[in-house]
């Protein structure tokens, strides 16, 4: 994807050259932005659910209390919080954990960029208006040139950064049951 920015004049507007074109594409990425949507949603409820169980694993009623109105960004901080701890606790390090975190931040991004854009703002270059951005020299408009291929990539890749949550959890599980079965082989020998 592309970016580029022009400085904000006036009026926040959107040189939309061929309108027709630019329905014709949006016509065409509809599909994937949907996509994208829900690929995103799956990875935030998987964060949800793995924060759920970590809270505890006897039922998700207090964990869905406390994440009940965070946004994915909120979720995102307490999962890292609540996984960091119990590598502390555990005295593991979970293996790419840190960029498993920045993954999740980079899709999420990515994620907001798709679906905030303004897509009946299209230029004849594709370019698509997605924010206004405050920088040293003044306000500036933002825009990316969303194309089929690039959607298609942000799509895979919350799929493959979902994987990857996945791995987490399998590992956080092993651990787990690594512990447990300690505790019971120490009980139940003589003593």
């Amino acid at each position: 994807m592309l970016k580029k920015s022009i400085p904000f004049i006036q009026n926040l507007s959107h040189d939309i050259e061929d309108e027709d074109r630019a329905a014709e594409y949006v016509a065409d990425a509809l599909p994937l932005i949907g996509e994208v949507v829900m690929c995103a949603t799956a990875l935030e409820r998987s964060i949800g659910s793995f924060i759920c169980e970590m809270i505890t694993d006897r039922t998700d009623g207090p964990g869905l209390i406390v994440i009940q109105k965070l946004q994915f960004a909120g979720k995102l901080d307490l999962f890292k919080r609540l996984a960091e701890d119990f590598q502390l606790t555990f005295g593991q390090a979970a293996p790419g954990f840190p960029a498993l975190i920045t993954e999740l931040l980079e899709c999420a991004r990515l994620r907001n960029l798709v679906v905030h854009a303004e897509w009946g703002s299209m230029n004849e270059e594709g370019f698509t208006f997605v924010r206004l951005k405050d920088s040293s020299s003044g306000l500036m408009q933002e825009y990316v040139q969303f194309s089929v291929e690039s959607l298609e990539k942000v799509a895979e890749r919350i799929v493959a950064a979902n994987h990857r949550l996945s791995d987490f959890w399998e590992w956080h599980s092993e651990c787990l049951g690594k512990h447990l079965r300690a505790i019971e082989s120490a009980q139940s020998r003589p003593g």
